[in-house]
């Protein structure tokens, strides 16, 4: 299987700049296995394709705002240096990447927002990547709020306005460099309809890395490595998920990253437990999935493993077929894009 098999041609208006002002107002491609039909709806309809007895399982990680924007200490110049926070590694240790690389080595000294923090590089790392250490007075995510940016993809350019709409409604547990983007589309109005309805709402948590973004630059597909993020499930969270296996209604997961823990998680026979852990696992064409019975998910980039996560699930040309047709009929994609529930 050829990385290049999942390519296709994307014009650049199409990639969305900035949300909705509407959340639940963006536009929903569903996409029946079976019948291999294709509906059009809006969000907010998605309501209609759920069932009481379902679960809709989300990720309630939260997006620290990890991109900063400081000086080099002792150096009298105006260029700055970039630091985006990736991974937090005991206390006040994190894993960064840091721009321009060449010159921030062990030992220099990082000050941003007038000195509200300072950064010291400890090592640097195999990927090039920076171990570094922060120093400050008061608490970390209290000061990062304050001077630190959303970390946005690189296709994004256009600047954010308001920090909490690359934050979905239902965000708790700091952790991600990246949002899970399928759950942007929801309001807590419509949340709420979806519970009153009788659908059960679970959560999971995966702190979502930048390796989201890292291109498949291999040519088999089966030779790419995955790249690791943190997670965990608790019991009550995984008791409804069971529950709803065991009743034969679906799991729906809200995004690939819900998806990627329901299906590391899960036995055989589709059932998951309370745990935490780190996953690294590749879906793609050919997996059989255990757990996960129907995706709520955006549009992906050509190529991705996300895109090949989702023609798992729906079959390749099938799933090829309907980006051809979202093109055509203008659909917005990506990160703030529009969103494709496969049933």
């Amino acid at each position: 299987m050829k990385t290049t098999d999942f390519y296709y041609d994307l014009p650049k208006e199409l990639i969305a700049q900035h949300p909705k002002e509407k959340r639940d107002e963006s536009r929903l491609m569903v996409l029946d296995r079976q019948t291999k039909q294709i509906e059009h709806k809006v969000f907010k309809d998605i309501i209609d394709y759920l069932k009481p007895g379902d679960c809709l399982v989300r990720n309630n990680t939260k997006v620290i705002p990890a991109r900063l924007y400081g000086k080099i200490v002792g150096k009298e110049t105006e260029k700055l240096v970039e630091i985006l926070i990736l991974k937090q590694l005991n206390n006040d240790n994190w894993e960064a990447m840091v721009r321009p690389g060449k010159k921030i080595k062990p030992g220099v000294k990082i000050e941003f927002g007038e000195g509200l923090l300072t950064a010291e590089v400890l090592e640097i790392l195999e990927n090039g990547n920076r171990i570094v250490h922060f120093m400050y007075e008061g608490i970390f995510n209290e000061i990062l709020d304050q001077i630190g940016l959303m970390p946005l993809p690189p296709y994004i350019t256009e600047k954010l306005k308001e920090k909490d709409r690359y934050q979905t409604v239902y965000a708790k547990y700091d952790g991600s460099a990246a949002a899970p983007t399928a759950g942007l589309h929801f309001t807590n109005e419509l949340l709420q309809k979806i519970e009153e309805k009788g659908i059960t709402i679970a959560n999971v948590t995966l702190h979502v890395g930048i390796g989201t973004f890292r291109p498949v630059k291999v040519e088999n597909v089966e030779e790419h490595k995955m790249h690791v993020e943190h997670f965990y499930i608790k019991k009550e969270d995984a008791d409804k998920i069971n529950k709803a296996k065991q009743n034969g209604n679906s799991v729906i997961a809200v995004g690939t990253t819900s998806c990627r823990v329901l299906e590391t998680v899960a036995d055989e026979h589709g059932k998951v437990k309370e745990i935490e852990g780190d996953t690294g696992i590749f879906i793609y064409p050919g997996y059989k999935f255990k757990c996960v019975d129907k995706l709520i998910t955006n549009f992906h980039l050509p190529e991705s493993t996300l895109l090949m996560l989702v023609s798992a699930l729906a079959d390749k040309e099938f799933i090829l077929k309907a980006y051809t047709k979202a093109v055509e009929e203008k659909y917005r994609f990506f990160s703030f894009g529009d969103a494709m529930l496969i049933m």
